[in-house]
């Protein structure tokens, strides 16, 4: 029997180029989005069904997985995809703009996590992979709110691999660096800013110049990412995080290969701009 994996947030972006990767491969999909009239590049076939779902209502989210279930047998691989980035200054973030983040990028991930659970106990197999992010692990200026809900999300796998480990089910971080995807445009639409917070237009002005450079010099693709989760998707190895870029794991190496001190300081010289 062909395994089968159920995806959050395939409207665009990674988890659209995912639901293609793993349908090539002729594994079944289960695409789910929250419009999924809105799109018109994953359609239902022989190996994909696409669903409604909302990861801000769990009420509704048995139903959803029933369904899955009932089309094709069996769910073996969750992909905790779903999720967006709140930008900006903290100062300018609204207490709905952060709730909102949360709600989406970290409670929407467990609550999804949490119902198929117990299918995968059922079965006595399954893994539960989720996209975090690299901010995840090194942070950059201007996603506080963001970073804050990736960093949850990796103390949450982190911990949840442990207490899994004994239901014999794998759980998998993905931690993408700078992806070419519609993303970045998505972030600015949100972007929190406050025209009364005149003490940051400088600041904000140098890291604009900042951020125009690191996207300019490229990043992987949205396909980049399917490969990596699909290399997860079929690794059976205790390895819990796979970073995906070469912008990102020398970041993560300084973070690792020295002292903090050491760490922040290099990311003092690029996004603390001397006077």
């Amino acid at each position: 029997m062909n395994k089968t994996i159920f995806i959050t947030g395939t409207s665009s972006g990674i988890g659209q180029a995912t639901a293609q990767y793993f349908e090539a491969q002729e594994w079944n999909v289960i695409a789910t989005m929250r419009s999924p009239e809105k799109q018109n590049i994953l359609k239902n076939s022989e190996r994909m069904l696409v669903l409604k779902l909302d990861v801000e209502k769990p009420e509704t989210f048995n139903e959803v997985i029933e369904k899955a279930i009932a089309h094709f047998g069996k769910i073996d691989v969750l992909l905790n995809n779903a999720g967006y980035g709140q930008h900006g200054l903290f100062e300018a973030t609204t207490s709905e703009q952060i709730h909102r983040q949360f709600s989406v990028n970290l409670f929407g991930t467990m609550e999804i996590t949490r119902a198929l659970l117990p299918h995968f106990r059922a079965q006595k197999n399954g893994s539960i992979i989720t996209i975090t992010s690299g901010v995840g692990r090194v942070t950059v200026p201007l996603v506080s709110i963001y970073a804050a809900s990736k960093f949850a999300l990796e103390g949450f796998c982190e911990s949840l691999s442990f207490e899994l480990a004994s239901q014999n089910i794998q759980v998998k971080i993905i931690e993408p660096g700078n992806i070419a995807t519609n993303f970045e445009q998505t972030t600015k639409s949100n972007f929190a800013a406050d025209e009364a917070l005149t003490d940051y237009s400088d600041y904000l002005k140098k890291m604009d110049e900042v951020f125009k450079g690191i996207y300019s010099g490229g990043g992987s693709t949205a396909a980049d990412v399917a490969a990596t989760i699909f290399k997860a998707a079929n690794d059976e190895s205790n390895v819990l995080r796979y970073v995906v870029g070469s912008d990102l794991q020398p970041l993560i190496d300084i973070r690792n290969g020295g002292t903090d001190e050491q760490y922040m300081d290099v990311l003092r010289s690029t996004f603390v701009p001397e006077n």
